[in-house]
């Protein structure tokens, strides 16, 4: 379960060029010399949603036919655990006073003014992993809902006398095509609607397999699944308004958890209860009936994808425009370019060739290995302690200074080496997966 680290984003480059004129105008620009920041509870709790309720809320019913019913409910109290460390994350956006006192603009930032140097490299290098690696688990996942709703379609249309066979690596190619123009798009944080579209497409998805998987158990009559069983489990702003951005990052956060972790409990509980161990990894897979339905949560779940890949990869394009800049100035160079009917576009060599970049590759590493969710697995376990506990927890002691071996540091530290337990189980768990899928391995074989 991911954290509001992906809230304290980095900005665009061009609002580092700000005039000393600019700093005087209290209703444009905030203290900092930053353009005013506008965001609110509801629109900070929407890039969470976005970000949190994506396919993997889909995969939790598989989650806990691993483990079986008591320990698939264990695993789930660690949306408190979530919550709880986001808590100090939000603490750590600014340095002393929370309301005047210097931003940390990044994750990374935070770390290194509170931590030190060498902590903010090892945090950089789990968190960007970690992006990049979600980038490329949603463009497959994005592919296998593309595929779905044309094997229902085609088995529909067939009255059910073709199996349908659907190869995807097309789809993997058009979901890329998609993220290469939108990835060109500057600022886009600032574009609110698609926040609130894939916010409600999230739902609308988790909703009708929900929905699907309360029918399939009343045509069982009853729950299936053991009541404990042994497998894998996997590791599932900079823009809000001034004064107050940490007290409006813990309210967004407790909004945004409370949803998500109860979508997450009634999708996982209620598709483990209809299909048992025989539960799929994709839940919408598990269904063809009714197919319209299934093709309307297929498609929300592909738009949904399509925001959520920006909102995971824009702290890491921003990162290398930031670093490159600041060491060849001109690369930041912008030129501006009208377009018939539309703004001005700001176009920028470098931004248009990295990113590019950027897409063409994680789509060629969907194509490659289709089996990347496990993959993406062994990298969501290993970023669940240090960007979920460890950076948070530590950073909360350095900035309160509370006292070593104090009750406070003891239980801090406790909860820190539990969560650092369950992270090596999550890890080992999914090494297994990749191994089992290693045996039947096929590049570019993505298919449904």
């Amino acid at each position: 379960m991911h954290n509001t680290q992906d809230m304290i984003t980095e900005i665009s480059s061009a609002a580092t060029t700000i005039t000393v004129s600019h700093h005087q105008d209290g209703s444009l620009y905030d203290d900092d010399g930053r353009p005013k920041r506008t965001g609110t509870i509801w629109m900070t709790s929407s890039y969470i949603i976005t970000a949190v309720i994506g396919s993997g809320t889909l995969s939790l019913a598989w989650s806990i036919a691993q483990l079986g019913w008591s320990g698939g409910l264990v695993v789930m109290i660690f949306g408190l655990v979530t919550l709880y460390t986001s808590h100090f994350l939000a603490n750590s956006y600014r340095a002393g006073d929370p309301i005047t006192g210097k931003r940390n603009y990044t994750y990374m930032e935070a770390v290194e003014n509170i931590l030190g140097g060498k902590n903010s490299i090892f945090c950089g290098i789990i968190q960007y992993a970690n992006l990049y690696g979600t980038s490329i688990g949603y463009t497959i996942a994005a592919a296998i809902s593309m595929m779905a709703i044309t094997k229902t379609n085609c088995i529909h249309s067939s009255h059910a006398k073709k199996t349908c066979h659907v190869f995807g690596n097309r789809y993997i190619i058009w979901f890329g095509v998609i993220q290469l123009g939108f990835s060109q798009i500057p600022n886009f944080h600032k574009m609110r609607w698609l926040s609130i579209l894939s916010s409600i497409m999230s739902f609308t998805y988790s909703l009708i397999g929900l929905a699907l998987g309360i029918a399939q158990v009343s045509g069982n009559e009853h729950f299936r699944g053991l009541s404990f069983a042994i497998g894998q489990v996997k590791a599932g702003s900079d823009t809000i308004k001034s004064p107050l951005e940490v007290r409006t990052m813990k309210r967004a956060t407790n909004l945004s958890i409370a949803t998500t972790t109860t979508f997450y409990v009634l999708c996982g509980c209620i598709g483990y209860g209809a299909f048992g161990n025989s539960t799929p990894g994709n839940l919408l897979t598990a269904f063809d009936k009714p197919f319209w339905l299934v093709d309307i949560a297929n498609l929300a779940l592909i738009i949904q994808l399509v925001g959520a890949y920006q909102v995971y990869s824009q702290p890491l394009f921003a990162f290398v425009e930031e670093r490159t800049t600041k060491k060849w100035e001109i690369i930041g160079k912008e030129h501006k370019v009208q377009i018939p009917f539309l703004p001005s576009y700001n176009l920028n060599i470098f931004r248009i060739i990295w990113r590019s970049l950027y897409v063409v590759v994680s789509t060629l590493i969907a194509m490659l290995i289709p089996f990347f969710n496990d993959i993406l697995g062994v990298i969501g376990a290993l970023g669940f302690w240090p960007l979920s506990v460890y950076f948070p927890v530590e950073m909360y002691i350095k900035q309160k200074k509370i006292p070593k071996w104090s009750g406070s540091w003891i239980l801090l530290q406790s909860l820190s080496i539990f969560c650092l337990l369950v992270t090596f189980a999550a890890l080992v768990g999914s090494i297994v997966g990749v191994l089992l899928d290693l045996k039947t391995y096929k590049p570019f074989s993505a298919s449904l």
